[in-house]
């Protein structure tokens, strides 16, 4: 039994891409953001207190996983799917993907926070704008040599990344002058699975 333990944030909606995308069965536990990722019960599971965390018992003894990154690697490895097994697609695709985790989440996530908590700082929000397009200038250029982030075929950096690129209306970003990542972002969403894991409801939203 896989149990994913997640929120509808683009963090929380990565693995269930990955879990759509891979069509295994999973149960999804909704942790709202109200302090329930604090709980004693989620702790036990996640010591850092956030979302996504994955207990993962089809071997046998329970794997837990916590940090998206980690889950989406887990789960691309026990079930050979999404990650290339060597060479450099499976270097790039690695590097994509913490590429998302240290740059593309941390960077928008903290460019929403001043847009919505600090209006008044215009020096913080011009640096995380500033952030922002140097962060999708380089995914612009990487996808402008490429298909997806690690070459020829979608991998778990592409889910990683997606969801962040989709909640750009919370950042105010023109997708329209990153052309290449319009391109990929227009690509990636006509997946079905990918539409159904961010079609999925959370109790709440």
């Amino acid at each position: 039994m896989i149990t994913l333990y997640a929120w509808s944030t683009p963090n929380g909606r990565k693995p269930l891409i990955l879990l759509e995308e891979l069509g295994v069965p999973y149960t999804l536990r909704p942790v709202p953001l109200d302090g329930a990722q604090k709980t004693a019960e989620f702790l036990k599971i996640n010591p850092n207190g956030k979302i996504p965390a994955l207990v993962d018992t089809d071997g046998g003894a329970p794997i837990v996983v916590f940090e998206s990154g980690a889950i989406l690697q887990h789960l691309a490895e026990r079930f050979g799917a999404f990650l290339p097994q060597s060479g450099q697609a499976r270097a790039s695709a690695l590097t994509y993907l913490h590429f998302q985790m240290s740059a593309v989440g941390p960077m928008a996530g903290q460019l929403g926070q001043f847009l919505r908590r600090h209006a008044e700082d215009a020096v913080g929000i011009a640096h995380f704008r500033e952030e922002v397009d140097r962060v999708y200038g380089v995914l612009d250029t990487r996808l402008g040599e490429a298909t997806y982030l690690a070459g020829d075929e979608v991998t778990i950096a592409d889910f990683a990344t997606w969801p962040w690129v989709d909640g750009r209306r919370f950042i105010q970003l023109d997708l329209s002058r990153f052309p290449n990542v319009q391109r990929w972002y227009d690509e990636l969403g006509a997946r079905p699975a990918l539409r159904r894991a961010m079609d999925i409801k959370f109790s709440g939203v």
